[in-house]
Parts: C-alpha cells; structure tokens; sequence
C-alpha cells in the first residue's frame, strides 16, 4: 500500500524558524521535509506537520539546494 503524504501548509514558513540557529526554513516538497541551510539540517514532516526537534532532524552534506 503506497504512503499517504498530507499536504504541508506553506503559509507556517512565514513563522516557522530552526530550532537551533533561528534561521529561516526552506521547504523541500520532494523529500517531505524543511531544511536549515545554516545549521545543516532537514526537518521531517510528517502527515503535513513538521517536526521541529532537532533530535529528529537528519544533518545535510553540502549544498543541498
């Protein structure tokens, strides 16, 4: 059975900061996550909420826009 993906609200972009560096999120809608350029990581989202701990945060490598 494919994996339902729920539909991320762009608006929350507009609030939503990482919870380490303070920095602005970009939205990765391939990968289903929310991305911290300056620190380094990517946030899930999982059913359409993203999951803002950075203990569930996966580190990024490089350049990944």
């Amino acid at each position: 059975m494919p994996e339902r993906v729920s539909a991320f609200d762009t608006k929350l972009l507009e609030i939503l900061v990482a919870p380490g560096t303070h920095a602005p999120l970009r939205y990765d809608a391939t990968a289903q996550e929310l991305i911290d350029d300056k620190g380094g990581l990517a946030y899930p989202i999982r059913d359409g909420i993203p999951i803002m701990l950075m203990d569930e945060a996966r580190a990024i490598e490089g350049d990944a826009r």
